[in-house]
């Protein structure tokens, strides 16, 4: 058993990542249903979604937006089983209610219960930027008690950050974090753009995504559109660039630059793995494929390259 004050439980996939980089992972108690770390396999699970995440994006989108309308919460936490892990720290986020759970969930969760709650340190992690997932991963070490690894890693990203060679010729860039509504990128991906050399066109640092239309998108003519759904790997975003190259006939879609990439990886979640999404980026802009990473969708209908 791991000892009751050692015990960390984490209910957001990029902390369940950062807690792994930091080698905390037998620490690691409880995780979320989202937590697909390898290392996490087989934990108790605390979350669910009232979301059904495999539906069609359209249908997703109405259920989410639904549940805002009327006030209810995304997720629900399981407070009895919370409360029976006995955790000394549970981290959380509260940069996006539609991500992950939130501060505010499991005080629902546990507000009838004498649990664990108000002896153990609630970590909210709320970064919006580079700057800020690495603030957020010094939190983390701090709070574990790890602070000086932490700060070795937050180094480590920023000279493999400041490293990157942007391309040279300054492509119009539009990130879709959603197709089926479109949503275009926020929070860190305007940053991960501009640093590849791209021109964001769409969204800016440090700001949430937001929707746009089809007809908007077209005004702006992108010259690469790279497609980065939140919650999808390669495999599912090439599919969803699919969609993208047989709705529209955007100049990119006939010049043949959509791209997919490994949203979950490289670009949705607030951990390490931004950096490397920055590079893969660049490589994209170049017009070339990291295997596994990214894939190119020709102009004409092709099989897909690389690893998709």
């Amino acid at each position: 058993m791991i000892p009751a004050p050692e015990r960390i439980v984490s209910l957001l996939p990029s902390a369940t990542d950062l807690l792994f980089d930091l080698g905390l992972g037998g620490r690691v108690a409880g995780v979320s249903h989202s937590c697909d770390h390898p290392g996490a396999a087989g934990l108790p699970v605390l979350t669910r979604s009232i979301v059904d995440s495999g539906a069609p994006q359209a249908e997703i989108d109405r259920a989410v937006s639904e549940a805002v309308r009327a006030g209810l919460s995304l997720y629900t936490v399981d407070g009895s089983l919370l409360d029976a892990l006995d955790p000394a720290l549970v981290v959380t986020q509260g940069v996006c209610e539609v991500c992950a759970v939130t501060p505010g969930n499991i005080e629902e969760a546990v507000r009838y219960l004498p649990g664990c709650l108000p002896t153990a340190n609630v970590l909210s992690l709320e970064g919006r930027s580079v700057a800020g997932i690495l603030d957020d991963l010094r939190a983390l070490a701090g709070a574990a008690g790890v602070a000086q690894r932490g700060e070795a890693l937050a180094a480590d990203a920023q000279r493999r950050w400041d490293a990157i060679e942007p391309v040279q010729t300054a492509p119009r860039v539009l990130t879709l974090e959603w197709v089926d509504p479109p949503f275009y990128g926020g929070h860190w991906v305007p940053e991960q753009v501009t640093r590849a050399g791209g021109v964001n066109v769409l969204g800016a640092a440090g700001t949430d995504s937001g929707r746009a239309g089809w007809e908007d998108i077209a005004a702006l003519d992108p010259d690469v559109i790279v497609v980065m759904c939140c919650g999808y790997g390669l495999e599912q975003n090439v599919e969803f660039a699919r969609e993208v190259r047989a709705r529209t006939g955007l100049r990119a879609v006939r010049d043949g630059q959509v791209w997919a990439v490994d949203a979950n990886a490289l670009f949705s979640r607030p951990a390490l793995g931004v950096v490397r999404g920055a590079e893969v980026l660049a490589e994209v802009l170049r017009g070339r494929e990291c295997v596994g990473e990214s894939a190119c969708l020709r102009a004409t209908p092709t099989p897909v390259h690389g690893n998709a």
